[in-house]
């Protein structure tokens, strides 16, 4: 008998179906556990972190850059200034790929290697959400190219940017310097949250020296950002703080009229205050556009001023080192009077030359018959070489060198602007650790009447000058007279110290004497007016060597190897209020560059006050902005004289010239002239 067996266990497939069903439930509940336990780790536990996250991608502190303090001059003229240009800038947080992006926009924007080189450095060591210049004063070209395109470049924004201008151009080039982009060598000592959104740093002159109070402090702002790194709301903001305004000493008048004595020629003019330190005008010629480096010069500009045989980039005022002349017979002079060596009544006789005992090399005087006798107070009218000469070889280099040296000769002034020179004042231990050899007794007679190894710069004569006009008293040149802002600096206007001198206080007064017959009936007085009383001294000092019995033959010469004319004065004699160093490189005798110094005489003492010149076209003070004038609708500064906006350039410059030469024109002198060849023959002097 056959057995049947059921199709189906119904009962068994249910037990099996309800096994299933409550495992799959468990295994549904489980993970439904996890999940639950994991949106309570990250939304409870963690909820201030993801928050924070989640925050941070969407809004953003970005930095903002303080705007650079003005600088005026000591009557409140703008002499650098800030305008907006517009700028593309990026930040790492935006871009996934930062290279690839910058090569497609190195034709859009028109990028530089000099603009890649530069935006490469500085991204690197930007903070994440910082937006970093690409290109800075983008023109309406690259704006109108780039907008077409936006789309294609998330996180590349235009914006406007603050940027530096110097209206003068030219005149104030050497001492009120330039900014420029930040470079490696900088971001690796700058304080990279102080410079947080900046591009500019000061390079040279008072923008490098004054950097700290020019800069300010930078702000933030909070804002909201897509994805694609634009601004959505701004939440929140810090202001930064403007850095400090800068008033110097310098004059615009002065540095104007004696910018316009060196227009063409090669040299540099020093004025101070020898009351004060302060120095009044600075010049250094040829010079240069300054707003050519601020957004980044280009290599063409660049070679073309730093291959110039003029140097028009070097500050020959204060690292140009020239022999100095006989312009330091008066200071060498008061040495011989310390020393005890000679008084006002100790006379020599003078043939024309100087021998060393038991030496048959003649030191010639420039004078080749000589001045007969010769005391203190001739030897400095006639600039008797020989004099010197013998005082020299009475005195000693160590003596000379101690005694000069309290004068800053050798040393630096200390003046507030970068990259002084020392210049030198050799003696023996210099020449065995520079030139391994032993000093020569010919070479103490070469440095006593400013030739041989002995050179100073421009600044230092002045500053010499000055301590000679104070009767001693020691001042230190610079050229902030104020500082106004947020942070504190102090500026020291008086003297400091005194030289030491055993002599008498007239003894100054007496020398004081002798360089204002200087100027009366000696190697100066090209330039004497019945106006006031100049003091001074000329040099020549010479280029090209003449061999022993051999003369000095100007027409054999190229006009490069022509002797350098300089002069050292102050003014009015009794009570100074300006001293003043000229060098003019290759200017032929010490009398022209006199004629040179005479302008700025009469405008400090007889023209400022009356008639001061003062740039035409903008506001005196106050920013470019404010101003409502774009960088380029001013003249260059050295063309900008008068007083009146409305009055004719050309007038006011016929009228200041008129102006200042009248005393000389006055005294049957003729006025000082702009022409090289004039003003070379205006005095046949050969100190």
């Amino acid at each position: 008998m056959k057995q049947h067996f059921p199709l189906k266990n119904v009962q068994q497939e249910k037990r099996i179906y309800r096994n299933r069903v409550l495992i799959s439930i468990g295994i549904v509940s489980f993970f439904m556990l996890l999940l639950v336990a994991r949106y309570a780790y990250l939304q409870i536990k963690n909820y201030e972190t993801f928050s924070t996250a989640a925050d941070q991608n969407r809004i953003r502190l970005q930095p903002l850059a303080p705007s650079r303090g003005y600088i005026y001059d000591r009557n409140g003229v703008l002499l650098a200034d800030n305008y907006p240009v517009f700028s593309a800038t990026m930040s790492r947080a935006d871009v996934e790929d930062i290279d690839d992006t910058v090569k497609r926009l190195t034709p859009l924007l028109e990028l530089t290697d000099e603009d890649i080189e530069r935006f490469s450095s500085r991204i690197k060591t930007s903070k994440k959400t910082e937006r970093v210049s690409i290109k800075l004063n983008l023109n309406e070209n690259d704006i109108a190219r780039f907008s077409e395109v936006k789309y294609q470049f998330p996180g590349v924004n235009i914006e406007t940017q603050m940027t530096r201008y110097y209206p003068h151009g030219e005149l104030f080039a050497h001492v009120i310097g330039y900014v420029g982009r930040i470079n490696d060598k900088e971001l690796k000592t700058i304080d990279k949250d102080l410079y947080a959104g900046s591009n500019l740093i000061g390079k040279i002159g008072v923008e490098k020296s004054y950097e700290e109070l020019l800069h300010g402090m930078p702000g933030n702002e909070s804002v909201e950002a897509d994805a694609f790194g634009n601004v959505l709301r701004h939440l929140g903001r810090k202001d930064p703080v403007r850095g400090n305004d800068l008033y110097l000493s310098l004059d615009y008048g002065l540095q104007t009229i004696a910018s316009e004595q060196l227009a063409g020629r090669r040299g540099a003019i020093v004025a101070m205050d020898p009351r004060t330190g302060e120095i009044l005008a600075l010049v250094s010629s040829p010079s240069f556009n300054p707003n050519l480096f601020v957004t980044g010069i280009s290599s063409k500009d660049y070679s073309g001023l730093r291959d110039s045989l003029d140097q028009p980039l070097y500050n020959r005022a204060v690292q140009g080192a020239y022999p100095p002349g006989s312009t330091i017979k008066p200071m060498f002079g008061m040495g011989g009077i310390h020393y005890g060596l000679v008084d006002w009544s100790t006379a020599i006789s003078d043939p024309g030359y100087f021998t060393l005992p038991g030496d048959s090399h003649r030191f010639r005087d420039h004078k080749k018959t000589g001045h007969g006798a010769v005391n203190m107070h001739k030897a400095q009218v006639v600039s008797c070489d020989t004099y010197f000469y013998v005082l020299s070889y009475r005195m000693g280099i160590e003596k000379m060198n101690s005694w000069m040296r309290q004068f800053g000769f050798g040393e630096k002034t200390g003046v507030d602007l970068p990259s002084e020179s020392t210049g030198l004042y050799p003696n023996p231990e210099w020449k065995m650790r520079t030139r391994k050899s032993n000093w020569l007794k010919g070479e103490t007679i070469s440095v006593s009447i400013g030739q041989g190894a002995f050179t100073a710069t421009p600044l230092q004569l002045a500053m010499a000058t000055a301590i000679t006009a104070n009767q001693g008293s020691h001042v230190t040149p610079h050229v902030l007279r104020e500082s106004k802002g947020s942070k504190v600096h102090k500026v020291h206007n008086a003297p400091n110290g005194r030289i030491q001198f055993n002599g008498k206080p007239e003894d100054w007064i007496k020398m004081r004497d002798a360089m204002i017959d200087v100027v009366q009936t000696g190697t100066g007085r090209g330039i004497r007016t019945p106006m006031y009383q100049i003091a001074g001294k000329t040099g020549t000092a010479q280029v090209k060597s003449i061999a022993q019995g051999k003369r000095y033959n100007e027409a054999l010469l190229t006009e490069r190897q022509l002797d350098h004319g300089l002069f050292v004065g102050f003014a009015p004699a009794e009570k100074p209020e300006i001293a003043i160093a000229v060098v003019w490189e290759n200017g032929r005798h010490g009398g022209s560059a006199a004629q040179i110094a005479k302008p700025i005489f009469d405008y400090w003492l007889l023209t400022r006050k009356k008639n001061p010149i003062r740039p035409s076209g903008h506001q005196v003070s106050g920013g470019l902005m404010t101003a409502g004038i774009k960088p380029g609708e001013l003249p260059s500064g050295a063309n900008i004289l008068s007083a009146d906006p409305n009055a004719n350039p050309n007038q006011q410059t016929n009228e200041a010239n008129s102006n200042s030469n009248q005393a000389a024109q006055t005294n049957g002198q003729a006025a000082p002239t702009t022409s090289r060849a004039a003003s070379a023959a205006a005095t046949a002097d050969q100190e």
